[in-house]
């Protein structure tokens, strides 16, 4: 029977002075007169086996010509290894050539820069720092369903196409089968002739639809791809990204805040169990106290305070900022900074001037803010973003007024709020933002399989 290396090092003792086959790739090749060393991975565990052969092969000149990442087969003996930090090795018996590789095989060992395995990106999660990324984003999003799963919430799946642009920012990507070269000379496009007889675009959020089977279930979650077609090219935007959005019925911002700041422990402390030798690798060659870091959010109570004591706080400090703090404006990079060392740890900023955020959120009595809130964390800055919903119909139409929204074709999100509405909240997370706080991996678009950006859409 074919082993995985995940099993064998997850029961040492069971397979240890055993023969057992496994099956794999080669990551290293060490070639000697008489006998040679492969650096053996299947990909099942971050772990790699050192499998040892000699000239008692009978096809040993053979086996001393396979290339790095070669797909092979090998059977043999596994022993406790005598080398310092690895646990155990195979002494070969027999080792079988299942697809060869070309010696101009681009992954060589050796360190390779970021941008240039981005160029290869179906063939980085065969190195270590993608290896272990990808295998985090995968146990991290397992971690996200099992905690809304073992909370009642019902996982569930927002439409992709939409003709609602839930921020409100009007940074879509449009959907047409409509022909663009006879269009490009029209004065006016007729959508009633476009696929769905109206004009449809990629979603940017499922959170309105979101409400609707919260209104029903209570509890609802989403997970899943968005879009902006935002022309920035900075380490933390994509074009497509995954994001995780919650709704609550009978749920004001307080309770809101409780649910992120749970999950979010919940998530970090699962990937951390999960997935140990991935994170002492990011923190041995990533980011120096990685470790420290998430361990330290796990333990944390997470701080309390409204935007315009953070301003207070801002304003007082003797900082000489880029961007002077502002009453009734967005805080910048280096604030949100500031505050989580001056707390010491995360910090929920709520009541946000109700200028600055969308249309939908909870107008709070003292008419100048909503509320809103945004988690800080120290090392990442801003990682959620929730509110209450407003849940009073007069309230919710005037501020779409007060924008000058066109709010035909969202009467059904209207009617929530008169058919059995009630106080409800949600919270947004950017999937591939988290991935970035749990490896240190600073650019989004190496925590992505394949990232979509301004002018890059290969694969």
């Amino acid at each position: 029977m074919v082993l995985d290396l995940r099993d064998i090092f997850n029961d040492e003792e069971k397979y240890v002075n055993q023969e057992v086959t496994v099956q794999g790739w080669i990551r290293n090749h060490r070639k000697q007169k008489e006998f040679g060393f492969i650096d053996f991975s299947d990909g099942t565990t971050f772990l790699h086996l050192q499998i040892v052969y000699d000239t008692k092969l009978d096809n040993f000149d053979d086996i001393a010509k396979y290339h790095i990442g070669s797909a092979i087969t090998a059977v043999g003996k596994l022993i406790a290894s005598p080398k310092e930090g690895q646990r155990l090795e195979m002494q070969a018996t027999s080792l079988k050539l299942e697809g060869d590789c070309p010696e101009d095989y681009p992954i060589q060992p050796k360190r390779h820069t970021r941008e240039f395995l981005r160029e290869l990106a179906y063939l980085r999660p065969r190195t270590n720092l993608f290896n272990a990324v990808f295998r985090v984003r995968s146990v991290a999003a397992y971690a996200i369903h099992e905690y809304f799963q073992e909370r009642g919430f019902v996982y569930f799946h927002a439409p992709l196409i939409t003709a609602s642009d839930c921020e409100g920012a009007g940074e879509m990507f449009q959907v047409t089968t409509l022909d663009l070269e006879r269009v490009k000379d029209c004065k006016e496009v007729d959508y009633s002739k476009d696929f769905f007889g109206k004009r449809t675009a990629l979603t940017v959020s499922g959170q309105l639809q979101a409400e609707t089977f919260a209104l029903a279930y209570k509890k609802t979650y989403t997970f899943g791809p968005t879009f902006r077609a935002e022309n920035s090219n900075t380490k933390t935007h994509a074009s497509e990204f995954w994001m995780i959005e919650p709704e609550m019925s009978f749920c004001d911002l307080e309770q809101d805040m409780d649910v992120m700041e749970d999950m979010l422990k919940y998530v970090v402390k699962s990937v951390m169990d999960k997935c140990p030798e991935e994170i002492n690798f990011f923190n041995n060659f990533v980011e120096k106290g990685l470790k420290e870091k998430l361990t330290k959010l796990i333990n944390s109570n997470f701080i309390r305070i409204d935007h315009e004591e953070v301003i207070k706080i801002l304003k007082s400090a003797n900082v000489k900022w880029e961007f002077e703090p502002e009453y009734g404006e967005d805080i910048a990079k280096e604030h949100e900074k500031y505050i989580t060392e001056y707390f010491n740890g995360p910090v929920f900023i709520k009541n946000w001037p109700k200028d600055i955020k969308a249309f939908y959120m909870k107008q709070n009595p003292d008419g100048k803010t909503v509320a809103a809130v945004d988690l800080e964390v120290p090392g990442a800055g801003e990682l959620m973003g929730g509110s209450q919903r407003e849940e009073n119909y007069e309230k919710l139409v005037n501020r779409m007024e007060e924008m000058n929204m066109d709010y035909s074709g969202l009467e059904w999100y209207l009617n929530l709020r008169k058919y059995g509405g009630c106080v409800h909240s949600g919270f947004g997370m950017g999937f591939e933002r988290l991935l970035i706080y749990l490896t240190g991996v600073e650019n989004i678009r190496d925590v992505i399989p394949y990232p979509r950006t301004p002018n890059n859409c290969e694969y």
